[in-house]
């Protein structure tokens, strides 16, 4: 459909690329922003086509004399008018188009023609009705869409953009941005959507520092209600995770116990294989793994006696096992968390980490991401029958907050193996992934390089806009230079889940966001004025002098 629209400018002729184009306008409204989407009309298979392109370039060849701008006191177009000078027509700009090409619905993606405009063909600025057709793969409030806001470039609300869900969970997805740039805002935003009644997804989100358990408020709001369905979200609080010891590898001992020796390394590499070998229906307690050590030491004096009393490695690596094993509220000889209880169609469940250490963290998210891998590719192989505790009948979508700690660049983790794998693998068995971090140039390259669906905001920090330009190839090079000046809730999103990349405003979210920074004015005058009087009043209590009488002060001073 040809959208009849007064033209803005005028083709000038090539840029400097063969997919670049420029254009001549005057725009004294200030419409052909940077990101600005245009089109030329072009005949393509005996049809005319309007062939989208992006704005990325805006160079002034025209502006008012260097004279009229002398005196800031005087206004400019004054001192024009005085002299007869158009001051409109002063302001020519030249614009550079990068063309995406015309929209096929039967591709569901742009293709370029490889028709360059004619030079002196009008450009067109494309309308909110044909952007908010070609930009999103899928539509508002459809199924398999999630919509997270509105084109920036024109009014609010005005071009809905909807990420297509299928996308971001098959082939991975990262959420980028500096401190206070709105990351867990959108993040919250996203999992608004994938509870929605038109989604209904099976989520499970790693939460570092208790930013999420706001998302509790779904359940009782009308916007995620359909029939009978409403969402569940639940949480699990540090206190209430459980880690069997079984369930561990012998890469994940070792991460728990650092700085062990080689003899060390050895002798529990060879406990680990015998207590699972030993182990009834597969299951084995701390106990059993410390026997398994015993056993398996060199120099061990029989079978019933185990190794020998003064061996220091034997003795070294039990006392450490049961230390870090037996004083952890985490890790258990019977309890797990059962994945039938983390994942259902319609729930989202949260694992709170806050309070535990680093190292624990990294344990969890990689036991939790290893047994939800094996239980999806063993179902999805049939090797798993319904009712089967680890029976996993549908795709899932798994969210790490502060994910450097779990997938760190130049250093080793034990979550990154596993993280590897299933970023390379998962959408094999219906295994998505969703990274959201602060600091990119942190993260692990390989590991961002895999998420096929980015959402980008403001990042100042040249290591990490480095590490973006890297590890992230369908983010054009003119959008990258953006980054520094998004503002908060702004964002461009690129990648699988969009037909081209586009800068858009996060819209409001539904629930409360968890994630606001602690307004320390706000509580210092709170204080003052309820806490302090209250306090004051309690300290004067507690030392209100007692008269002494003399008996007494002889007591005291003989006692």
């Amino acid at each position: 459909m040809i959208i009849d629209e007064v033209a803005v400018g005028t083709v000038k002729g090539p840029g400097e690329t063969p997919n670049d184009y420029l254009f001549i306008a005057p725009d004294p409204e200030r419409r052909v922003k940077h990101g600005e989407f245009v089109y030329y009309l072009a005949t393509v298979d005996g049809a005319e086509c309007e062939i989208l392109g992006r704005v990325t370039g805006r160079r002034p060849v025209k502006l008012l004399p260097d004279s009229f701008l002398a005196d800031p006191a005087v206004p400019p177009a004054s001192v024009a008018a005085l002299l007869g000078y158009e001051s409109d027509a002063t302001e020519l700009f030249e614009i550079t188009v990068t063309v995406l090409g015309y929209h096929s619905p039967q591709m569901g993606d742009f293709i370029n023609p490889r028709v360059p405009p004619i030079g002196g063909a009008p450009v067109y600025i494309a309308a909110d009705a044909l952007l908010g057709q070609v930009l999103s793969k899928r539509r508002r409030a459809e199924r398999g869409g999630a919509y997270i806001g509105s084109l920036l470039s024109r009014v609010e609300g005005a071009v809905p953009i909807a990420l297509d869900v299928r996308g971001f969970t098959g082939t991975h997805l990262a959420i980028i941005a500096s401190t206070g740039s709105g990351k867990s805002y959108l993040a919250g935003v996203l999992i608004e959507e994938m509870l929605m009644p038109h989604n209904r997804a099976a989520v499970l989100v790693i939460d570092p520092h208790g930013e999420y358990s706001t998302l509790q408020e779904m359940m009782n709001l009308s916007e995620f209600s359909e029939g009978n369905y409403k969402p569940r979200v639940r949480i699990f609080r540090p206190d209430q995770l459980r880690v069997r010891i079984d369930s561990l590898t012998v890469a994940d001992l070792r991460y728990l116990l650092p700085n062990l020796s080689e003899k060390m390394h050895y002798q529990l590499g060879r406990a680990y294989s015998f207590a699972q070998r030993s182990a009834k229906h597969g299951h084995y307690t701390l106990e059993q793994l410390l026997y398994a050590v015993r056993q398996t030491a060199e120099g061990k004096r029989g079978e019933e006696n185990g190794a020998e009393e003064d061996d220091p490695t034997t003795g070294a690596l039990t006392w450490r096992l049961h230390a870090a094993l037996s004083n952890s509220r985490i890790f258990h000889d019977f309890e797990n968390l059962e994945l039938e209880e983390l994942f259902k169609p319609g729930q989202c469940t949260i694992i709170q980490l806050n309070e535990i250490d680093r190292r624990e963290q990294q344990v969890i998210a990689a036991t939790l991401l290893r047994r939800v891998y094996q239980a999806r590719m063993d179902t999805a192989k049939g090797k798993l029958e319904r009712g089967d505790p680890s029976h996993l009948a549908y795709p899932v979508f798994c969210l790490l907050e502060e994910a450097h700690n779990y997938a760190p660049a130049n250093a080793d983790a034990v979550s990154s193996d596993v993280l590897r794998t299933i970023l390379s693998e998962g959408r094999k068995f219906g295994v998505g992934i969703g990274l959201i971090t602060q600091r990119p140039g942190k993260l692990d390259g390989d590991v961002l390089s895999q998420c096929m669906t980015q959402c980008i905001m403001r990042i100042t920090n040249p290591v990490d806009q480095n590490r973006i330009a890297e590890s992230v190839e369908s983010v054009g090079r003119d959008l990258l230079k953006e980054l520094p000046s998004l503002s908060k809730g702004q964002v461009i999103v690129s990648g699988a889940s969009v037909n081209t990349p586009v800068m858009l405003k996060v819209r409001k979210r539904i629930t409360q966001h968890g994630g606001q920074d602690l307004d320390a004015p706000a509580e210092w005058m709170r204080w003052f004025e309820q806490d302090r009087p209250a306090q004051e009043e309690r300290a004067a209590a507690m030392y209100v002098p007692k008269e002494i009488t003399e008996e007494e002060d002889g007591d005291v001073l003989w006692a």
